[in-house]
């Protein structure tokens, strides 16, 4: 696995929780999103990080009619998924901003 690889699977909760507090999203395209993002997840990476958030109550899903083929599971923010995206948010900046001060600063 390489360094790309390995920091995405870090952030990828918070990063799903952004997309989907946009609004209402299927699995296969929260990865589409992502990859507009420059972020390359594949579905199978996906899927089980949606079942440990529906798990854990941060994001609940609906099935819906699909315009084209079988229904499609559409994932919704609960208000504890918008709490863990605005505690992900905080920690995120503070970890960017220390990182960005160790990498810019001359030891």
């Amino acid at each position: 696995m390489n360094l790309h690889t390995q920091l995405l699977k870090g952030v990828l909760e918070g990063c799903i929780l952004a997309v989907i507090k946009q609004g209402p999203v299927y699995g296969y395209e929260l990865s589409m999103i992502l990859g507009v993002y420059g972020l390359v997840v594949s579905e199978g990476s996906i899927y089980p990080v949606l079942l440990r958030l529906q798990k854990e109550k941060l994001i609940r899903g609906e099935l819906r009619a699909s315009p084209s083929g079988p229904n499609r599971k559409y994932y919704f923010l609960t208000p504890e998924g918008e709490e863990a995206l605005q505690n992900f948010q905080t920690s995120w900046e503070e970890l960017k901003t220390s990182v960005d001060r160790l990498l810019k600063e001359e030891i």
